[in-house]
Order: structure tokens, then sequence, then C-alpha cells
């Protein structure tokens, strides 16, 4: 999915007017694209509540009123993006950084240059380093033709360090059952009182399974970087503990994307829906929410580099964007082995990956004799 630069957040680094007592830094509102903090370079929050499907994966609906190819207006609650008959993103290309996109609610279908191709969502997890370049497609298919099909996901774009910005393009599935996840009540894991579920898309948290590990060039593969990704939900009358960061120098970002909102324990105000808080990184902070609230952190040590960026590619100068055209023009990052600018996977509704070197995976186990 490619996107426009957004103005970055807070650095994190506490000013004179910041109370040291207070652990939020910064808030900010949040729209359709979500300012970030290096390393990452921003977050979009897709939600679209597609109707019924027409048969063809597309919506059952009058497409009037729609700039088709460029359809972004929220029309009836939900877009087709660049797609002009299943809603989507058609092939593009990527170069400098890596797409981390974590879908809660429909289907993804993903297919690249590399010959790799995937179904994914409901709680699935791709992690893609787009490195040197690659190119892409993600679309939206809608598979009930009785019900509606509401489609949320994020994806989040996290930077590469100069060293690794060249790296062969690589992609990586964490399936829902994979995701470690963690439940918190007063009472304990197993309490009956009001929960905290923690998921684990990235970094380690005390008391959950370790995640799988991201891509071997990301920054989020070193010790150092403290990156961490964790979707967290807070049912009604919910409080947890969010332990500190390990390193001195980590930025951690709270984002309230649904819910009423929450409150942070030496802070005096609420925390609403579609606000983002750049908060302290280095204590443990009490989170509660009296009527139950959604938030995605985003944490991790910046890169510290320079950053060039435009559309698709995210360089460390305005020279390394330009050639990133050039390279694109003339190789068009390996081609595009596919028939269509935007496949999609058919009607059934199993998800699986196909890597570049025939690698297969399931979503689910197959069943025991």
């Amino acid at each position: 999915m490619a996107a426009d630069p957004v103005p970055a957040a807070h650095d994190g680094t506490p000013t004179a007017d910041d109370d040291p007592t207070d652990p939020v830094l910064q808030t900010v509102a949040l729209g359709p694209q979500w300012p970030t903090v290096d390393p990452f370079l921003f977050c979009a929050h897709h939600l679209d509540r597609y109707p019924s499907s027409n048969g063809d994966l597309g919506p059952a609906a009058s497409l009037d009123g729609r700039d088709l190819g460029q359809d972004f207006g929220g029309k009836d609650g939900w877009n087709l993006y660049h797609g002009r008959d299943v809603p989507g993103f058609p092939v593009h290309p990527h170069r400098g950084f890596e797409t981390v996109t974590y879908v809660r609610t429909g289907i993804i279908d993903h297919a690249d240059s590399l010959g790799a191709t995937a179904r994914f969502g409901r709680g699935d997890t791709q992690w893609l380093t787009a490195g040197g370049g690659i190119q892409h497609s993600e679309m939206f298919p809608l598979l009930d033709p009785d019900g509606p099909n509401p489609l949320e996901l994020f994806q989040i774009w996290l930077n590469l360090p100069a060293a690794d910005k060249m790296v062969d393009a690589h992609f990586t599935m964490f399936w829902d059952r994979q995701t470690p996840k963690l439940r918190v009540t007063a009472d304990g894991p197993d309490g009956d009182g009001p929960a905290a579920e923690i998921t684990v898309i990235a970094g380690r948290l005390a008391g959950a399974d370790d995640p799988l590990p991201p891509p071997p060039a990301s920054w989020a593969s070193r010790p150092e970087a403290d990156l961490a990704i964790w979707h967290v939900h807070l049912e009604p009358g919910a409080t947890w503990t969010m332990p500190a960061a390990t390193g001195p120098d980590t930025v951690r970002t709270l984002y309230v994307f649904d819910g009423d909102g929450i409150r942070i324990a030496g802070h005096g105000e609420l925390l609403g829906h579609d606000t983002g808080s750049v908060v302290l990184a280095d204590r443990d902070l009490d989170l509660s929410s009296e009527d139950g609230a959604d938030v995605l952190l985003l944490q991790g040590r910046p890169i510290g580099e320079p950053v060039a960026r435009y559309g698709p590619f995210v360089m460390n100068t305005e020279d390394q964007i330009r050639q990133a055209f050039t390279d694109y023009q003339a190789t068009q990052f390996g081609g595009w082995p596919w028939d269509a600018d935007d496949p999609n996977h058919g009607h059934d509704g199993r998800r699986f990956a196909v890597h570049a070197d025939g690698r297969t995976e399931e979503a689910e186990p197959a069943p025991t004799a």
C-alpha cells in the first residue's frame, strides 16, 4: 500500500514544558494515517464495512459516485482504494523499508514479483522486507455473498537502517495460531474478572510465549532495537500494568483506536478514541478502561539516520530516491509474473502462503488421522 508522508510525532525526548511526573509526553488526534516516531514511518488503519459479495469477490453495491482507481472517499463506510472490481491495492513497488500488516478481520490476497502468494487475515500478520526492491499487490476479496464482509487491518511501515536498505526482499507469515497472546485479570490469567488481552506481534512480553522471529534484516531482529508491536484489548473495567521497556533510548507510542478511551495512572485526562500518545518508556504504566478500549503499541529505539522518502520508496538521500526510480524503470524489480495487476486467490476461504522457493504454509494445521 502506497502512502504520502505524514508528519512525525514527538521524538520522545522530554522538553522543558513536560511534567516529569506525567507519563504522557504528547498526544495527537488520529486520522487514517497515524504519525509515528523513528524507527516507524507511519501506520495506516483501514476499517471498511464492506457489504455482501457480488459473487466475483467485489461488493454487491452500486459503484456510482466513486472515483474508480482512486476511491478513498469512504462512501457508505468503505473504499475500493485503487481496485476497480475487487477492493485493494493492485501491483505497486517498494524499496528501502518494511511493511507489517496485521489483520483483525477480513482477508488479504498477496502476490509479488518474487513469485510468492498468500491469503491471510483473521488475526494473521505478514511481515515484508522490501529491501532493494519488490513489487506486490494487496487485494481485499469479499468472500461472503450472504452477509457483510468487514475488513480491519493495520499496515505499519518500519524503516530499515542504511546498511540493510538494499538486502534481498523477504516475507514472513505470522499466523494467528502462532501469535502469542497474554490474558491478564486481577485474579490471574484464568480469573473471571475484567480481562486485558495482549496480542504480541513483535517484542517479548513477560508471561507470553516468544513471538516468531522477524525477517533477518529487520531492525526488529536486533536486540538493542527494543522493538515491540502489541495490540492491547481492555474489557470494561480492566486494568493492566504495561512493563517498562528495556532500552534507555526506547520511544513508546500508544494509539487508542476503538472503545471509549483509557486512563494512564499519573495522567489526569482520559485518552479518548482516535488518540495517539507518546509516553515515557522507562517505567511501568498502569492502563485502565471503564468502558473498554483497544490500543496499538509501537515501540522501538530510533535508527537515527536521515530519511528521504517519496511515495513507495524510503532511502537516506534524495540521490538514492532518484536511483530507486531509475532502477525500477529499468528492471521493474524483477518484473510481474502474474496475468493481472490485481490477482486474487478465488472463493476458497483457506488461508495459506506459497513462498518464492516453493515452500508452502497453511494457517491451520492439517487434521490428524
